[in-house]
């Protein structure tokens, strides 16, 4: 009887035995590229019980959080989580034996063309036929019979080669077949499924796929590569793997315009195992990837913000001295930008100069972002100034991505120049993206009158108002109190054809927060009940002190779970708002237990044996101060049970990064202030502190009457 051992085997790869290139290699594992052990059987006689010779698996003791499933996870919906890539296998090569070729190195030949005496007449048919145009498919066969020179086997592919629309090409396709004049090539299908292609017509594309099989044609390296790039276009990665793995089972091996093709549809499909695989095994035959592959390695790494292998992406360009190109660069921005890495993008950049290749639009676009998103206006207006000192190409994207840069950081006088400086080019007139940039410029300083006349002007010169101008020009009227303004504005926007998210409702809520007179608040009521009813319907429930705490709970769950992840917090933020200028006290700290029970609220508590925290950073002014009241309490409580506490206890507010960001720092001191707690800022911009003495000493002789309330 054969016993099976089964043992886990470390098989390393040694280099200096094989003529592999050491290139093939990480030469720093990323964090994506870990080796596993695999399972070595080997048999013998025994007539003993198969026995299972395993290492015991390490377990690790959950912790508390990975215990304890979120309530939010159970009541709430939740948003699609994206894909978490998967560590690939590692790719062994045995030494001994020859490499398997897995593609061919050789590029598809493509088919000579002969010289036609009759090209004139032909093109000039085929021109007319472009310019031409039908409602019905029977106007244009009618056209084709009108063809100067029968359709044999060169001029009908000196017609088909020179259609435009990709409808054309297969209705001429089509009509050729039928005459059966001569055999269809496999020229004649890679010709029109590559005009199908650019149509993204991949259903039509397979179905001539089918035809060549059932017919007897072969399908050549192209044929494959245009119907997996099409499938990659069309976001149809299954089908273009599945195509992939038809080739090797036919026995044509890929050349290197198919093999980069798959390498791009793995990466976009999240399998970075068969990435690694095939791109290894590949250069281990003598393969030499083209910048192409390395573009969408680069990209892959990018996607998982993994530094290390961008890294070894740019080694393995250096060690087989494939100069990038301008795609290449751009995508290692992209890449560079993901990671956290503005430094080195930087640095990639002028690289990228010193080489002698000139920036494009997308290149200038990523750099900006990364910029942008580190706040390094500095570096950002330096760019601007040196694309305008050397001509580089500008589009709507370039500038408009320039603009939110100047937004996101609060640069108002560099976003008018460059604004006007986008008026006065030829090409690149302000768009619905470029008015929508400046009126969030303008929102974010508190700068109304110019506000209302950019909207002004917008209309005036037709350009189409978008949900976001209209949210950051209510915004901004809201909190200047020209309610009267606001109205005209949301109503206009609406007549606009602008639909109101939850972005923008949110911002209504918190302008009602704001309102001082009850008829301020009835018309942004208004506004609101155009946009939402059902949340102007919860509104007048929790104001209510007659509705029951239950109720509350039911009717909140409702609305919550009608709103988009990202807009649930700001709505539980509002609410607080509306209710502590109500002087609902007691129902805004229902609200804020609401919001912490269905987890809008992550963080806001934290706990070591040195220190507690209160952080919130993500709340508004009336939520803050409510979550503060509620720590106090819970304190409180503490103190007469005379339960453990730390020595420090920290509420931190944080800083606006933004040059118009007022944060929660000053209005949370001054409520501070008001309770007189012994809290003090600290060296850190943002954070408060207190010792343990002197808060209990606070808590034992200010804070039991707001205790006594609720007991």
């Amino acid at each position: 009887m054969a016993t099976v051992l089964s043992t886990s085997i470390d098989v390393c790869f040694n280099p200096q035995y094989s003529d592999t290139k050491k290139h093939s290699l990480f030469s720093k594992p990323s964090s994506l590229r870990q080796s596993r052990t695999r399972k070595l059987t080997i048999s013998c006689s025994s007539t003993k019980q198969p026995k299972t010779l395993e290492e015991e698996p390490i377990t690790k003791t959950p912790s508390l959080s990975e215990q304890l499933k979120p309530l939010s996870a159970t009541t709430l919906r939740q948003e699609q989580q994206t894909h978490v890539l998967s560590k690939p296998k590692s790719v062994w090569v045995n030494p001994t034996r020859p490499k398997r070729s897995v593609l061919s190195l050789q590029r598809q030949k493509r088919s000579a063309y002969s010289y036609n005496p009759q090209i004139k007449d032909l093109r000039a048919f085929a021109q007319k036929l472009n310019s031409s145009g039908f409602a019905e498919k029977s106007e244009f066969l009618a056209l084709l019979d009108e063809i100067p020179h029968p359709p044999s086997r060169d001029n009908a592919l000196l017609v088909l080669n020179s259609l435009r629309e990709w409808q054309k090409t297969h209705i001429f396709f089509d009509w050729v077949k039928a005459k059966n004049l001569f055999p269809m090539e496999t020229i004649f299908y890679n010709v029109t499924m590559k005009s199908l292609r650019f149509g993204r017509q991949f259903q039509l594309i397979e179905a001539m796929a089918f035809e060549m099989v059932e017919d007897g044609v072969e399908l050549d390296n192209i044929t494959y590569s245009t119907i997996i790039t099409c499938a990659k276009r069309c976001n149809l990665y299954d089908k273009a793997i599945e195509w992939f793995e038809r080739m090797y089972k036919t026995g044509l091996m890929p050349d290197e315009v198919t093999y980069s093709a798959i390498l791009d549809v793995y990466s976009k499909s999240g399998k970075v195992e068969e990435v690694l695989s095939l791109y290894e095994r590949a250069v281990a035959t003598g393969w030499k990837p083209d910048a192409i592959a390395f573009s969408v390695l680069g990209k892959m790494f990018g996607e998982a913000g993994d530094y290390d292998g961008i890294r070894y992406v740019l080694q393995e360009m250096k060690s087989m001295d494939v100069k990038p190109n301008v795609v290449v660069y751009n995508t290692l921005l992209e890449a560079m930008g993901r990671a956290g890495k503005p430094g080195l993008a930087r640095s990639l950049f002028n690289e990228m100069l010193e080489s002698g290749l000139a920036p494009n639009e997308k290149t200038l676009t990523a750099l900006v972002k990364i910029y942008g998103k580190a706040r390094w206006a500095k570096d950002a207006l330096q760019l601007w100034e040196e694309m305008k000192a050397k001509k580089w190409p500008m589009d709507f994207i370039l500038y408009n991505t320039l603009l939110n840069m100047c937004a996101d950081i609060g640069l108002e006088e560099e976003a008018e120049r460059l604004f006007d400086d986008m008026k006065e080019s030829g090409g690149c007139k302000p768009d619905s993206f470029s008015y929508t940039a400046m009126l969030n410029i303008y929102g974010s300083g508190g700068k109304a009158e110019k506000g209302m006349k950019l909207f002004e002007e917008m209309l005036e010169a037709g350009v189409q108002v978008n949900v976001m101008g209209c949210t950051c020009l209510v915004q901004c009227l809201g909190k200047a109190k020209r309610i009267d303004d606001l109205v005209s504005v949301f109503e206009t926007s609406v007549q606009r054809g602008v639909k109101p998210d939850d972005r923008l409702c949110g911002c209504l809520l918190s302008v009602m927060a704001l309102c001082e007179s009850s008829e301020d608040a009835e018309k942004v009521m208004g506004c609101l009940r155009r946009a939402n009813e059902k949340l102007v319907a919860f509104v007048k429930l929790v104001i209510d002190e007659k509705t029951e705490f239950e109720t509350v709970k039911e009717e909140f769950k409702l609305v919550i779970n009608g709103t988009q992840v990202e807009a649930r917090r700001p709505f539980c933020n509002c609410l607080i708002d509306i209710c502590r200028g109500k002087k609902q006290q007691e129902r805004a700290h229902e609200l804020l237990y609401l919001g912490t029970l269905f987890g809008l609220y992550p963080g806001l508590h934290n706990k070591t044996v040195k220190e507690w925290s209160l952080d919130v950073r993500s709340l508004s002014v009336g939520a803050a101060e409510t979550a503060l009241e509620e720590w106090m309490r819970t304190l409180a409580n503490i103190v007469r049970r005379r339960e453990d506490l730390p020595e420090v206890f920290l509420a931190q507010t944080g800083t606006g990064t933004h040059r118009f960001s007022q944060g929660l720092a000053n209005s949370f001191a001054s409520h501070l202030e008001q309770l007189a707690a012994p809290f003090k800022p600290s060296d850190r911009a943002g954070v408060f502190v207190a010792t343990k003495e002197d808060l209990v000493s606070w808590l034992e002789s200010k804070f039991p009457p707001l205790v006594a309330s609720q007991a």
